[in-house]
């Protein structure tokens, strides 16, 4: 109705106007040929407008979407009057950027950023960290929203009406990207801005000065100078973005949803097996799994119903309790990992299809594997409805009726009567497998998984590795507690902690080897480690690839082999020290992760000790360091 009614007051007034409904069928974009071609833009929304930065830099007016349906003449009049006003240059900005030139150098910028990854754990915050410093070295003032998976706290509206100019360092979608329409905008992925945050920071300065944004706020000036270098824009989505980046992607959406389920879930089983060893011995970690239920149609004689008979004095009642609440917990991965893969394909229209299939190949046994399948059909096939051109009488139903039922129809049909069976037969030869393997191959097994968290510090390769672990959790029983997916998970987590480890040992050992901002980031390091953050690493290994990216893959790719080796699991996908309470073996576990991070550390410096330029520039920056002190 929005757009219907927008589109006949522009006819009416003498322009023309195209919309693009996003509803919850999904959207179908406008070209950006048109977008860019357009004199102002108007948006009429009461959620995110999806892609919002392909407008940035045109005149905006920006309502509720019950405004359109009731004042729609009045909203295509400000939008008139804001293109009127982009086209005549402003005053005070043409008098500000010539006393800036005449000045001679260049003036500080104030600056907005957002980061955000796929785990929202490590990368969010390190590129928010290296932005804002790379901008105040620079002397500029910048602050970053970071949309991590603790959720985040938008900026103040004024905050960014304020901003020259914006950096987008991320691996999801910007939330409300909207806000920033207007501004002169750097978008890059989120490790960019951990690797080489000062050329950010410089394209963003050039930016701003093609734009001739000299220090006016006003909207319309900022759309006028906008406007015509929209085009120097890095071009992101459509352009950079290749098949293989997509999947990715849409594959760690699914991931990076299903991993607090994990977490959660897995956490609390593990506790309630300590507190059922604790009270219950060797068998109260047998009674836990079978004599407790929430369901009293399934409960016998020997099987409490535990809500019936909950007694808070019992402690076999806690470990049940706990262990309950995460089995059920674990029931989720699945469809969330399924629906999410949807989600990132097609939008809201995925979400349905996406989990629904997912419950039906976790039902049939075809696991995670079944599970990707099914999010990538129902995504794929919720977005392909979605653009069916459909008289506008049928628009209506289309999201509530027509795209759920058929898209739903079509993944489920084709798990249960094609796709279930041979994913439930490939997924039993993995855990057969996997059962299977013991001694050398295990240990080879875990000598590949460190080398891959070794080898890109959190980049794809160590992702891979990591999903390998978190969704091979989807496999294990809840009762099980020696399955070999557990011990992948521990090596995983254990190979991952010991780059950064290993760089902090390295800068404790030989100081005079590293700047002096290198030594404070190994001392940082000691935590990230700890916390099973492998990012940790990065600005050693972007200041110094080879050789600590050799040094960290041998020390990980020990550490892996060995926990293998040594048969510690985990059913936590995160949390490195901080969960070794809930690891089997765990003595063992700390012992394979110390010896992979002294590896690690050892190594780096023999590499760099070797280097005599290495040395000569390394005590050269901390004399100059010890000078400027």
């Amino acid at each position: 109705m929005a757009a219907e009614a927008l589109e006949q007051a522009a006819r009416e007034a003498g322009h023309e106007m195209v919309v693009e409904t996003q509803g919850s069928a999904g959207s179908e974009p406008l070209d950006q040929s048109v977008i860019d071609a357009a004199d102002a833009v108007i948006f009429a929304h009461d959620l995110e407008v999806r892609d919002a930065g392909r407008f940035a830099g045109k005149p905006t007016v920006d309502v509720g979407v019950k405004r359109a349906v009731s004042d729609a003449p009045t909203l295509v009049a400000q939008a008139v009057e804001a293109a009127e006003q982009a086209r005549t240059p402003s005053p005070a900005g043409s008098a500000g950027a010539a006393s800036g030139d005449a000045a001679g150098g260049a003036r500080s910028l104030t600056l907005v950023g957002v980061t955000s990854c796929p785990t929202g754990i490590a990368h969010t915050y390190m590129a928010a960290e290296g932005l804002e410093q790379a901008a105040k070295d620079a002397g500029h003032t910048m602050v970053v929203e970071t949309q991590g998976s603790a959720g985040s706290e938008p900026l103040d509206q004024s905050v960014i009406d304020a901003a020259d100019g914006v950096i987008f360092a991320h691996d999801l979608e910007v939330k409300d990207v909207g806000r920033f329409a207007g501004k002169p905008t750097v978008d890059v992925g989120v490790k960019r801005a951990v690797s080489d945050s000062p050329a950010l920071i410089a394209e963003i300065e050039r930016l701003v000065a093609e734009r001739g944004q000299a220090g006016s706020t006003a909207p319309a000036a900022a759309a006028a100078t906008t406007t015509a270098a929209a085009g120097a824009t890095p071009a992101r989505e459509g352009e950079r973005v290749g098949t293989g980046t997509k999947i990715r992607q849409w594959l760690m959406t699914g991931v990076s949803y299903m991993i607090p389920f994990v977490a959660a879930g897995g956490i609390m089983i593990a506790l309630g097996f300590m507190l059922a060893q604790l009270f219950g011995g060797k068998q109260g970690a047998i009674d836990v799994t079978s004599m407790y239920t929430l369901n009293p149609a399934g409960a016998t004689d020997k099987v409490t119903v535990l809500q019936n008979a909950f007694n808070p004095g019992a402690g076999m009642h806690w470990a049940a309790l706990l262990f309950l609440i995460g089995a059920a917990a674990f029931g989720f991965l699945v469809p969330i990992l399924s629906g999410f893969i949807a989600y990132g394909i097609a939008d809201r229209p995925g979400l349905v299809p996406g989990i629904v299939g997912g419950f039906i190949a976790n039902t049939m046994g075809a696991g995670f594997l079944g599970g990707i399948v099914t999010g990538f059909l129902a995504g794929f096939m919720a977005r392909w409805i979605s653009g069916w051109k459909v008289h506008k009488g049928v628009r209506g139903v289309m999201p509530v009726v027509v795209i759920p039922l058929l898209s739903t129809l079509i993944t489920a049909g084709a798990m249960i009567l094609l796709l279930g069976r041979p994913i439930k037969g490939l997924m039993d030869a993995l855990s057969s497998g996997l059962t299977s393997m013991s001694g050398s191959n295990a240990v080879l097994l875990g000598l590949i998984l460190g080398l891959m968290m070794g080898f890109d510090l959190g980049g794809p390769v160590n992702k891979v590795a990591y999903t390998f672990g978190t969704t091979g959790l989807s496999a294990v029983a809840a009762g099980a507690t020696d399955a070999p997916q557990l011990k992948i998970m521990a090596a995983v987590m254990g190979a991952g902690m010991v780059a950064p480890w290993g760089m902090a040992l390295a800068t404790a050992l030989r100081p005079k080897l590293f700047t002096k901002a290198e030594q404070e980031n190994g001392k940082a390091s000691w935590l990230l480690g700890a916390s099973f953050i492998s990012e940790g690493a990065i600005p050693f290994a972007a200041a110094d690839p080879w050789r600590v990216i050799l040094s960290s893959m041998v020390g990980s790719g020990v550490a892996g082999a060995l926990i293998m080796a040594f048969g510690s699991g985990s059913r936590a996908p995160h949390g490195g020290l901080w969960v070794t309470p809930l690891i089997t073996n765990p003595l063992m576990f700390l012992l394979s992760v110390i010896v992979g991070s002294v590896i690690t550390g050892l190594l780096v410096v023999a590499l760099k000790g070797a280097d005599e330029s290495r040395r000569v520039v390394a005590s050269t920056s901390a004399a100059q360091d010890a000078v400027t002190a």
